[in-house]
């Protein structure tokens, strides 16, 4: 397989992401870490930018560009703000849904309002009780004529205050085939969601609470039929989460490693630029390394996974390099910066925190490790690349 390559179209894309997150985004950070509220605005102008569409076929007014595309947007959107990284990064999950399960009908329906940023759409899958054990979710979905009857709470849903459009998995009978997906328009009778709890970091994103209350939903509704549920929560978490994360995580990073520059040229020790000492060249150049191989890593899963080819292990791996890595730039800088990183006059304690957020969501590093250790064994049952590839060519 051929390894990645950058066109100008990825190179004009990053330019004309980087420049409207410097322009829209940056000045908007103060405001959003001191209220902590959901950053409704930036999304929706966000949105309109086309990006969310990134992987969406043009048929359907999309960017057809692909995963690499897709991370590079997420990717300078973090490098300015984690929080706005994820949303963008949160939508994709929803995209992809109906992207690989929705019918022709669902489709010509809901891609052309994603892809024009008229809708913001999500996946629900985790639960208060279950967390991350999908199979042991309790919400529950039953036939009732022409609709289904939707019951139960999600948690954690990445844009649960701004998604127009929710991806629910829920029980419609027992056993791993007995759970099914459904799309839940925001404005549905008996759909509400819980009110907003800022949390560590990622001020202006929202990953919340749904409920569901007896919530009517058409029988059109439903993705690929009954007993589905489980592939929509697994490839959208595989194909869409890990490597969306890596990106997410990739930006800060990026962000680490340029405001542990600007800090080290601006202070002076013994008469020198702080750059000059050599134990912090050091740490530094670890960081340095570690952004290069996570980028190198993410790139290259997403390439793969553009071109079809098997890549489960790949994007597994680049997660749990990416994020670690990052976090660990983290640490490195605050290690650096000592007292004034502790302080908010300085970005690198909101980029600690928000690396931290990035750690669970798609499998914690411990879930990719154990996974990758089967890769190793040969007893990996991870195919969800080879199911669902679609091809993507990009041209200069």
């Amino acid at each position: 397989m051929d390894a990645y390559v950058m066109t100008a179209r990825h190179e004009d894309l990053r330019a004309e992401v980087r420049s409207f997150a410097e322009e829209k985004i940056a000045p908007r950070i103060a405001d959003m870490e001191a209220s902590r509220a959901v950053e409704f605005e930036l999304a929706r102008l966000i949105a309109r930018q086309g990006w969310i569409g990134v992987t969406v076929d043009t048929e359907f007014g999309g960017m057809g560009l692909g995963h690499l595309a897709k991370t590079i947007v997420i990717e300078e959107l973090s490098r300015v703000s984690g929080a706005m990284g994820a949303m963008a990064q949160a939508s994709q999950l929803g995209v992809a849904k109906i992207i690989h399960f929705g019918d022709d009908a669902q489709r010509r329906t809901w891609l052309p309002r994603i892809a024009a940023g008229d809708c913001l759409p999500t996946i629900a899958v985790t639960e208060p009780e279950s967390g991350g054990h999908v199979l042991g979710m309790e919400s529950t979905a039953y036939r009732d004529g022409d609709d289904y009857v939707l019951n139960g709470r999600k948690v954690y849903v990445g844009n649960s205050h701004v998604g127009d459009l929710h991806g629910v998995v829920a029980r419609t009978a027992e056993g791993s085939r007995g759970l099914s997906a459904f799309l839940v328009e925001s404005d549905r009778p008996g759909f509400s969601v819980a009110p907003h709890t800022p949390a560590m970091g990622l001020h202006g994103f929202s990953f919340g609470e749904l409920r569901f209350d007896n919530c009517r939903v058409p029988a059109a509704n439903l993705l690929s039929g009954e007993g589905r549920g489980l592939d929509v929560a697994y490839s959208s978490s595989i194909l869409y989460g890990r490597p969306n994360l890596t990106a997410v995580s990739l930006g800060i990073h990026q962000a680490i490693v340029e405001e542990t520059v600007r800090f080290l040229n601006e202070r002076e020790r013994y008469g020198k630029p702080l750059s000059a000492q050599p134990n912090v060249r050091q740490k530094l150049g670890a960081m340095q390394s570690g952004l290069m191989t996570a980028r190198l890593l993410a790139y290259n899963a997403a390439h793969l996974l553009d071109s079809g080819a098997p890549c489960d292990a790949e994007l597994m791996n680049a997660k749990y390099v990416g994020v670690e890595s990052a976090i660990t730039a983290g640490r490195t800088a605050m290690e650096i910066h000592a007292a004034a990183g502790l302080f908010p006059d300085r970005p690198i304690e909101r980029f600690m925190r928000d690396a931290l957020h990035i750690y669970s969501p798609a499998g914690t590093s411990d879930i990719q490790v154990l996974r990758l250790a089967e890769v190793a064994l040969g007893t990996s049952r991870s195919r969800w690349s080879e199911q669902l590839s679609q091809p993507v060519t990009v041209t200069a």
